[in-house]
């Protein structure tokens, strides 16, 4: 399967994840690819909004260029939403979605970095960033 199918298949699987629980979500088709900041997934309930950049990885490790990460961060600010990066490591034990909040990357010398060792430490299960009142998650 090459990259991009791996990404959208991706971001299908944790898009059915949040209408599950009672969210709704959307996917952002060529989000990354035009002029406007945009992220990977918008999903909320009555009281939260999200914006996702979805990373799909099976070497351990990812590094966002600085523009990504800023990017992220404008669109957040504009619709009102809270930034969080979204990490599968598929070839590792960490099996599944690790959440991220920005403030959490490694800051690297030309952007941030996520790896294996930063999502035991700091990254929250799918469940975690979900609990909130007025959602159905159990």
């Amino acid at each position: 399967m090459n990259t991009k199918r791996k990404g959208i298949n991706a971001e299908r699987e944790l898009l059915h994840k949040f209408w599950a629980i009672g969210w709704s979500c959307i996917r952002v088709a060529g989000s990354g690819s035009m002029h406007y900041p945009s992220p990977d997934l918008l999903a909320g309930n009555r009281i939260r909004k999200i914006a996702i950049e979805c990373k799909c990885i099976n070497n351990g490790s990812f590094y966002f260029e600085k523009k990504e990460i800023d990017d992220l961060k404008e669109f957040c600010n504009r619709f009102g939403a809270e930034p969080w990066i979204a990490i599968k490591f598929g070839e590792s034990e960490l099996k599944d979605w690790l959440f991220f909040m920005l403030e959490d990357l490694k800051e690297t010398e030309k952007g941030y970095s996520v790896t294996a060792e930063l999502g035991k430490m700091k990254g929250l299960l799918f469940e975690e960033v979900v609990k909130t009142a007025g959602n159905s998650f159990k």
